[in-house]
């Protein structure tokens, strides 16, 4: 039976997101509260409270260098943070609902998002810049994630789909069906 390691207490709505940092030693959280919070893993320690978004954040995840941390709101907008100074580098915006889902390449060089708005895109994290948007879902795209060589990524969604899509041109690699409701979360094996 595993112990409680630590309980972090700080914020003022639910959180319903959270990411450990590569190395394990930061966590953070969004929250209902419209922040971001970052985390000593150690000690339970509020790091950084991230603050900007109009609503809720849905979605935290960090970058595979542990230096940047992405999150995704009800405001229909991607930020992308300097996890150590908690400085906003960008302000994404291209999604018209909210954004359930960030993920970074392996590389970091890519950010991936999904949203309620039934699309995917891949943002070019150092400038921005929308690089694709991915279409075909009938339902909320709950879930990205991209594969350990970054080629591919993985989305699912509330139309009982999982959708394998190629990560630099946008084609839509395998449409994969079988579940009878809404799918929350998708992950490649490591090999």
């Amino acid at each position: 039976m595993g112990a409680t390691l630590q309980t972090l207490e700080g914020h003022s709505g639910w959180a319903n997101s959270v990411a450990f940092s590569p190395d394990g030693k930061q966590l953070a959280s969004g929250s209902h509260d419209n922040t971001v919070r970052i985390w000593d893993a150690a000690t339970g320690a509020t790091l950084q409270t991230l603050e900007g978004y109009s609503d809720l954040v849905s979605a935290v995840a960090f970058s595979p260098d542990g230096k940047q941390l992405a999150s995704g709101s009800g405001d229909d907008t991607v930020r992308i943070w300097d996890a150590a100074t908690g400085a906003t580098l960008q302000t994404l915006e291209g999604h018209s609902d909210l954004v359930s889902a960030v993920a970074f390449s392996p590389d970091g060089k890519q950010l991936a998002s999904g949203s309620y708005d039934n699309t995917v895109r891949i943002w070019d994290a150092a400038t921005g810049a929308t690089t694709l948007a991915l279409e075909g879902y009938s339902g909320s795209v709950n879930a990205v994630a991209f594969s350990p060589d970054g080629k591919q990524l993985v989305s699912s969604s509330e139309d009982d789909t999982v959708r394998i899509w190629d990560a630099a041109t946008g084609a839509t690699l395998q449409t994969l069906e079988g579940h009878s409701d809404r799918i929350n979360t998708v992950a490649f094996s490591p090999d």
